[in-house]
């Protein structure tokens, strides 16, 4: 199982840490430090669409108006950190750490 975000995001070490304690073997990506390609970006924004780009965060906030007009891809590949998190890939993929994220990966 494979989680993209931070290393220092509280959901995504939440995540993994619930489903280490679940039986799952995890690899966690910190996409600051080891970007997400053009063509993955591409792949999580046909799954999750512009819910992909968390317009809650404290990049967003640092953006000018300008910048927010750009497309979500070219977004993510300026600032990384602009990715809602975490990304999990198992059986199926999630986004975010809800319940609905949960009961994906976990079956609560």
């Amino acid at each position: 199982m494979k989680i993209y975000g931070l290393k220092n995001c509280d959901s995504c070490r939440n995540a993994k840490k619930a489903l280490e304690s679940n039986g799952f073997d995890v690899a966690l990506r910190d996409v600051r430090a080891d970007p997400l390609t053009s063509d993955e970006i591409a792949k999580f924004l046909a799954v999750f669409g512009e819910k992909l780009v968390n317009t809650r965060s404290t990049t967003w906030r640092g953006l000018s108006e300008s910048e927010r007009t750009e497309p979500p891809g070219a977004l993510l590949k300026k600032h990384p950190a602009l990715m809602k998190r975490p990304i999990i890939e198992g059986d199926t993929t999630t986004l975010g750490w809800d319940k609905v994220a949960k009961a994906a990966h976990l079956g609560d």
